[in-house]
């Protein structure tokens, strides 16, 4: 299994950005897809968006289309996302999580992963 750590959350005004990284170590991350989810107490946790191992393609929940960009860099073993735009209803723990191999479930259900982070806190001020 992959083991994930996360950076880069914090307090932001509204309008601000953060770029999140998700850092690797393993012998699977450059053939896995990896994903990112959002959780705030009291809710399930949400998915953001995904990448898939080469990056060639990408996934996001509508609510984040045009703000937020899923990266990685695979020389690195790290993960990035970069949100822009950012307003009070993005604050969340945010979570990083390496994707099963040889999966169906669908991108956007945290079942189709199986490593996760510890997460890191965004907070978004108005």
């Amino acid at each position: 299994q992959v083991q994930l750590v996360e950076s880069g959350g914090g307090l932001v005004q509204a309008g601000g950005s953060l770029r999140l990284s998700c850092a690797a170590s393993g012998r699977t991350f450059s053939s896995s897809a990896m994903g990112w989810f959002r959780q705030v107490p009291g809710k399930e946790r949400e998915f953001v968006a995904a990448i898939n191992w080469s990056g060639g393609s990408t996934y996001y929940a509508d609510f984040v289309k045009g703000r937020f960009t899923i990266s990685r860099d695979s020389a690195k073993n790290t993960a990035y996302l970069q949100m822009n735009s950012l307003t009070p209803e993005d604050t969340a723990v945010y979570y990083c999580a390496a994707r099963r191999t040889f999966t169906i479930i669908p991108v956007h259900l945290p079942t189709g992963y199986n490593s996760w982070g510890q997460g890191t806190q965004v907070t978004v001020s108005s």
